[in-house]
């Protein structure tokens, strides 16, 4: 059985990629990163949706990323901004690399399993402007982990990063995980770690909207919404 590797932090983007992934007929082996992020919600979610969806393997790497911050996410003295259309620029919600790094160890996991399959659920459409969220950045961490892995250099088995919503809206992948029969009320998306997702933040705001657009009743409850 061919293998894929699926990227899953719990939220809404990695959870519809692994059912595509199993939907696609592959192996999954799901990996989840506790990298120093100010809650611990999705590390759960994720756990609990690999285990549901029936994934061949599921690991945690721990990384401390909040040991220099640069993040809201990372450095708790940095509130969360709420969501804002107009805003220009790089929200101070990107993680710095954080998807390098993440594709590395992901890199690394796959050349272990036999899997020439990576899936990211990375979009540069319905996103918050993150710089390792585009097109671009996928090609060259792609290139690079196939100069820098040996069943890739030397036995010619090359790892293809897989990004299937990189042009799709977020209420495309929705409509998507929906056909594929994925339980959204097991993913966490909100950028607080709370009861209940704020519903204010960037991340929130473009699940609710895209749900919304769907015509479909997104199963969280939301405290300002």
């Amino acid at each position: 059985m061919k293998k894929a590797v699926v990227l899953l932090s719990g939220g809404l983007d990695s959870t519809t990629a692994l059912y595509l992934a199993k939907s696609e007929g592959y192996e999954v082996y799901s990996i989840c990163f506790d990298y120093g992020q100010r809650h611990d919600k999705e590390i759960q979610c994720a756990k609990n949706i690999a285990e549901k969806a029936g994934v061949k393997d599921h690991v945690l790497v721990k990384t401390n990323m909040d040991a220099w911050g640069g993040s809201a996410l990372t450095d708790k003295n940095i509130d969360i901004p709420e969501g804002d259309k107009n805003r220009e620029g790089i929200p101070i919600t990107y993680v710095p690399a954080r998807n390098m790094i993440f594709l590395a160890y992901a890199a690394s996991y796959a050349e272990v399993v036999g899997a020439q399959d990576i899936f990211i659920g990375v979009s540069q459409v319905d996103y918050s402007g993150y710089v390792d969220c585009r097109q671009e950045f996928i090609e060259a961490m792609e290139n690079a982990i196939n100069l820098g892995t040996v069943c890739a250099a030397v036995e010619g088995k090359k790892i293809k990063v897989r990004a299937p919503f990189m042009y799709m809206t977020k209420t495309q992948e929705v409509e998507l995980g929906m056909s594929l029969g994925v339980d959204y009320s097991d993913t966490w998306t909100c950028y607080n770690g709370d009861e209940q997702p704020c519903g204010t933040c960037d991340s929130c705001l473009l699940r609710i909207k895209a749900f919304k657009e769907a015509g479909s009743k997104d199963p969280l409850k939301y405290k300002e919404v």
